[in-house]
């Protein structure tokens, strides 16, 4: 072959492979992540995993206007997919968040860590946000629910999620000799049940239905708007005196919550007519040496 040919033959195999269908390697999948604490925005988080969290607070649009960065489990971003940004949740994770100012409902995953402002709850991708009807620039009030039962199926296989499990079935099974020996001087000898054959357990049963898609349809819920109030939750007691005295320090309140004869005790301050009076007693208070201050909607 001449070296003229040599390089047509190149540059047509160069052309084809640009214009052939692009499959994302494996490793694009992400990893299942926890995580160790950290501090962002100049506040401490705790992921831990958590099939059952469900809370309020402000939504924003993440900033990211192109896809290709990494996230915090080692998925692409892609502002165009239904995505987000939480602080404590496991990775990759399922989650419900529902407008309550549209009263619009969306399914969004969880693969990244942030927002990286103070006193915002989670953060969407700029697709997600336009589903949900958020305006440009400004936070939504939301509710966020895990979905558990999608949480733990994009997360099953992932590295980082737990080893294969080996099928009892399927393990080699020896053939077992039994003796009977009389019992030792002084023993009684107790009516011992007949011996059975050794039977193998049974094979586990394995779940037939096929993983949901890493890419979430876009299926928009309308579930009406509720009015909410903002507030301030600077720390929450099981003893009631602690409370009254940060409430004390703070000039906000002591409030007792949850089931039962010894409810615990939560400390609030508000409410506030607007996010930037809310933002301004956040910024205060953590300036106060207080790190699990945030904001939450009743």
């Amino acid at each position: 072959m001449t070296p003229r040919r040599r390089v047509s033959l190149l540059a047509a195999l160069l052309a084809a492979a640009a214009c052939a269908p692009r499959s994302l390697p494996q490793s694009d999948a992400g990893r299942f992540v926890v995580g160790e604490p950290y501090r962002m925005g100049g506040v401490w988080s705790y992921p831990r995993e958590d099939y059952a969290l469900a809370e309020s607070g402000l939504a924003v649009a993440l900033p990211d206007a192109e896809r290709g960065r990494r996230t915090a489990n080692g998925e692409v971003h892609d502002p165009a997919a239904l995505v987000a940004a939480h602080r404590t949740l496991q990775l990759p994770a399922v989650v419900l968040v529902w407008n309550l100012d549209t009263g619009r409902e969306v399914r969004v995953r969880v693969n990244d860590r942030g927002p990286t402002e103070a006193g915002r709850l989670i953060g969407l991708s700029r697709r997600a946000a336009a589903l949900l009807g958020m305006r440009v620039g400004e936070p939504a009030r939301v509710r966020v629910a895990v979905d558990p039962e999608l949480s733990r199926a994009v997360a099953e296989g992932l590295p980082g999620a737990g080893g294969p499990r080996l099928a009892i079935a399927t393990a080699p099974l020896a053939t077992v000799e039994r003796e009977q020996l009389a019992p030792p001087p002084g023993a009684r000898a107790g009516g011992g049940a007949r011996p059975e054959a050794v039977r193998p357990a049974p094979a586990p049963v394995e779940n037939s239905r096929p993983p949901p898609p890493a890419r979430l349809p876009e299926e928009v819920a309308q579930r009406g708007t509720v009015p909410s109030r903002l507030f301030v939750e600077a720390g929450t007691f099981f003893r009631r005196d602690l409370a009254e005295r940060r409430a004390l320090a703070l000039g906000g309140r002591a409030e007792a919550f949850g089931p039962g004869p010894r409810p615990q005790h939560r400390v609030r301050l508000g409410p506030f007519a607007t996010v930037a009076e809310a933002d301004g007693a956040l910024e205060a208070t953590l300036r106060r040496g207080i790190p699990d201050a945030k904001i939450i909607m009743d």
